[in-house]
């Protein structure tokens, strides 16, 4: 995905860490330095109830890049970074997205790891709540990096907007590449992909059938969804950290 944006000098301040397995449940996973979890955040600027701290993100950036050029800077990566992975997460339709499973770096990209759940195949409260209430996570802590408080009109907010469908409509040039490469993985033993049928939530991200004005639009509304939904996220988040911090 990087490649295909990269290719149409759409940087997205992605950060694809490497990864290589060594054997049987053994392998290298590449240090992220200077990276910290959106969870530790959190913590740091709002104890365990950080998770319904809306300014608690942007306050660590600011803390982080205090000269107003740098910070400038940080936010341009923030809102580039969080429009890559939100479009790359909901295409691939990555689950168990908690806020120990999204970082950021001192420089304000966003990025996410830990990708055990794919193609929409999702997690569950006690086996029957289901974790995964938006396409892809977009908090009221991270709009307000944006300046999008309230539904308040923001342009950093409007850049992510475009660029989210900038990177969207990209991918979906490309469909049949996306789908050729996990069609090779077929045979590989991933729990999740172990028929063509599995393809079908990638075939439907990228509304493949459509005309590129109706995908525009699905995305558009799967913007406003997570908007209107991030109360949900924040309260998952704030009993992860009830839990495990």
């Amino acid at each position: 995905m990087d490649s295909i944006w990269q290719e149409r000098s759409l940087d997205l301040c992605l950060v694809p860490y490497g990864c290589i397995a060594t054997g049987q449940n053994v392998g290298m996973i590449e240090i992220v330095r200077n990276a910290v979890t959106i969870a530790t955040v959190q913590t740091t600027q709002g104890a365990r109830n950080g998770a319904f701290a809306e300014d608690a993100l942007f306050e660590w950036l600011k803390n982080k890049c205090p000269f107003q050029e740098i910070h400038c800077h940080s936010l341009e990566r923030f809102v580039n970074s969080c429009a890559g992975y939100c479009v790359a997460t909901y295409v691939l339709g990555i689950g168990d997205r908690h806020n120990d499973n999204i970082m950021i770096t001192d420089q304000g990209n966003l990025f996410h790891i830990d990708f055990g759940h794919i193609l929409g195949n999702t997690k569950y409260f006690l086996g029957v709540v289901n974790r995964e209430r938006v396409p892809f996570v977009l908090t009221p802590d991270f709009l307000y990096v944006m300046g999008r408080v309230k539904g308040r009109t923001s342009l950093y907010f409007q850049r992510f907007r475009d660029t989210c469908v900038q990177a969207y409509l990209s991918l979906r040039s490309h469909h049949r590449l996306l789908v050729t490469l996990f069609s090779l993985m077929l045979l590989t033993g991933i729990p999740k992909l172990s028929s063509a049928e599995d393809m079908r939530y990638l075939r439907v991200a990228l509304q493949e059938e459509c005309t590129e004005d109706v995908a525009r639009e699905h995305l558009l509304q799967q913007i406003a969804l997570c908007e209107d939904k991030g109360w949900t996220v924040q309260a998952n988040w704030w009993i992860h950290n009830m839990i495990h911090h």
